[in-house]
């Protein structure tokens, strides 16, 4: 079998696993991002019990691998609750970035200059109205560069659920080659196809950064 058709094969192989991947990306982040919020806002309530919870919750899922976690929900939890790899997967992956989401959320809010909350104020918002209204939406241009990076992080991070069967990019790659013993083409196109989506949510996280932009707000417009 020539290069081009070995090439072609393997990627007819693998093509079935990318909505599995994109699917476990899309829920685990999206999982992650209504955790994290809930954090990042506990952070910053001024409770403090909720306070110390969410500072404890965040330092101890960054503290710990991914994989362990993986590990834990999966064989751990998993047997008391009956999870199957898919919603194992997600909910370790969804937990485990809701921590990196928490900080940058708390750090964005924070970021809005004292003086916002105290206009809010005069106009009569409660606490709630003020950030929903006034700054959350300024905190949001501060906080999705970097939130934009961990869902970068965590299509590449949902390689690990491989470990626990779930068949993604990943799995199908390793499957191809116990079966052909392909190794360099493989996993070079395994990559490939991991570049390609990556490029891909650049291109969306750069026209998300594009579209948010406001002149003398700290990231200028991109031409």
């Amino acid at each position: 079998m020539n290069q081009g058709a070995l090439a072609l094969n393997i990627l007819k192989f693998l093509a079935p696993a990318v909505p599995m991947t994109v699917a476990v990306t899309v829920l685990s982040f999206t999982l992650a991002l209504i955790l994290g919020l809930a954090v990042g806002l506990s952070q910053i309530s001024g409770c403090r019990p909720m306070v110390l919870l969410a500072k404890g919750y965040v330092d101890v899922l960054r503290g710990v691998p991914l994989l362990v976690q993986i590990f834990f929900i999966y064989f751990g939890l998993g047997g008391l609750l009956n999870l199957e790899r898919f919603a194992a997967g997600v909910l370790a992956i969804g937990i485990c970035y809701s921590a990196y989401l928490a900080e940058i959320i708390r750090s964005g809010i924070e970021s809005i200059a004292r003086g916002q909350h105290e206009a809010a104020a005069s106009l009569g918002m409660s606490n709630a109205q003020a950030l929903r209204f006034v700054i959350l939406p300024q905190a949001t241009r501060v906080i999705i560069p970097p939130a934009a990076n961990e869902f970068i992080a965590c299509l590449k991070d949902s390689s690990l659920v491989s470990i626990i069967g779930l068949r993604e990019l990943t799995r199908a790659g390793r499957e191809y080659y116990s079966q052909y013993f392909v190794d360099f083409q493989t996993w070079l196109l395994v990559g490939v196809v991991y570049l390609c989506m990556t490029l891909l949510l650049t291109k969306l996280t750069r026209h998300l950064e594009h579209r948010f932009a406001v002149r003398g707000f700290g990231m200028g417009v991109r031409r």
